[in-house]
This record gives structure tokens, sequence and C-alpha cells, in this order.
């Protein structure tokens, strides 16, 4: 939608207005036959329609451009009262800077800051609206450090609030020692896991150590029994030696 003709001072050509809605261009484009829009009403017209509304030539959103130079000039030239003009405000100024006013503009609506306001007021009684705002915040007066709104003033229990922040922390330290606690807990099982698993490699390898000794210590009697043979049948092969 374009700007309302009825805010602006003085005779608006023909030429600067919208083909759609009637009003003076806003974020103007021009189609190949020269007929200009606004870019929000040519673009929902081509939604339904292939053509433009004014000569029903063919048209598509590929094909629209920017206003000509010289229009554009005279587009922004057109003087133009604030849309804040019901509530006080008696600036007129060109087209070209009157959303740099209106974002700016002493008498514009805006919301109050405060969470939970639905109030809006003008920019220049913001301040003094923050001031009795019944959303506002402070800090409690009393020392308890917290902050509260005027509406709950009366509420507000320094005592009541504090207790409840202590419970509060109270829970937290309880979870953080429980978690703290699960925590040792299953790295002490795991490292007893590690521990039994290592023992029962150890003890695997005790039983093998023993086994080697056992073989070793029956070769050795193996030994000793051949080498006694031995010794006797030197000792028999000596006496017969003797003998003959």
């Amino acid at each position: 939608m374009g700007y309302d003709i009825e805010r602006f001072v003085g005779y608006v050509n023909e030429g600067l207005l919208c083909s759609i809605c009637r009003d003076v261009l806003e974020d103007p484009l021009q189609a190949p036959c020269e007929h200009a829009f606004c870019t929000a009403c040519i673009h929902g017209w081509l939604v339904h329609h292939s053509n433009c509304p004014e000569d029903r030539q063919v048209i598509d959103v590929s094909l629209l451009r920017p206003l000509y130079r010289y229009m554009k000039n005279d587009l922004n030239r057109l003087q133009l009262h604030c849309r804040n003009r019901e509530y006080g405000c008696e600036m007129v100024c060109s087209l070209e800077s009157i959303d740099r006013h209106e974002r700016e503009c002493e008498y514009s609506q805006i919301p109050c800051s405060n969470a939970g306001c639905s109030v809006q007021v003008e920019r220049r009684h913001l301040d003094g609206h923050l001031a009795v705002c019944e959303f506002r915040s402070r800090e409690c007066p009393n020392g308890c450090g917290y902050t509260i709104l005027s509406a709950e003033d009366t509420q507000h229990n320094c005592v009541a609030e504090l207790r409840t922040e202590l419970e509060l922390l109270r829970s937290e330290m309880i979870c953080r020692v429980e978690e703290a606690k699960h925590e040792m807990e299953s790295r002490l099982d795991s490292q007893r896991r590690h521990m039994v698993q290592k023992e029962s490699i150890l003890q695997n390898e005790i039983e093998e150590l023993k086994s080697q000794m056992s073989r070793v210590m029956s070769d050795v009697r193996s030994l000793m029994a051949a080498e006694r043979q031995h010794r006797q049948e030197l000792e028999q092969a000596e006496l017969e030696k003797r003998e003959l």
C-alpha cells in the first residue's frame, strides 16, 4: 500500500500515484509499459494475474524495474505531514526524509519497555509513564537484594524470599552432592573392575609360571636320574675292565 494522498501538501502529479491502490507510490516499481506501482501492490496483483492492471499488457515480476530517476526525484521532493499528526505532531517534511523523522518522532506511539505492561504511550511521555508504571521494577529497599515490581510491593516479604532462595540453594547443593557421589561411585566401581581384571590376569600368569617351574623340575629330575644311571654304567664298566 502507498502513502495516503491526504497527508500530502499541495498537488501530487497523477504519474506519482500507484495504478492499483491510487495512493502515492511507496517503494515504487515500473512495468515496461511505464505504469508505476507500489512494490507490495504489484507483487500482490501478480499472484493472481499476469498483466498490467492499467492496460492489460502481459508483464512478469522479472520485467519490473525501479522508477525513472527524474520521477524518483519528483517523488522524494513531495511534502507530507507526519503520520502522528492526529497526536499533535505538526512536522511537514519531504517524502525522502519522512521515515527518518517518524522513527524519532516524539509523538510516536511506542510500547512500554516494562515486561508485562501493554500500555502504549507517546515517546515524549515514556519517561513519565516508566516512573509510575505498575510493572516497573526496583531493588528491595530493605536490603534483601531482590528486584521487585511495584505491583508486588505489598506481597513482598524479605524473610520468605530469602527462605525460599535458601531452600532452592539447599536443594541444588543436595543434587550436586548426589551427582558427585554417583560419579565417585561409578569411578570406584570402574577401578574395582579394572583391578579384578588385572588380578585375574596376574593369577593366570602365576599359574603359567608354576606350570613352567613344574616342567623344569621334572626335566631336572630326569636329567639327574639319567646321570646316576650313566655313573652306574661307568662303574660297572670299570669293574669289568679290572676283572679283564
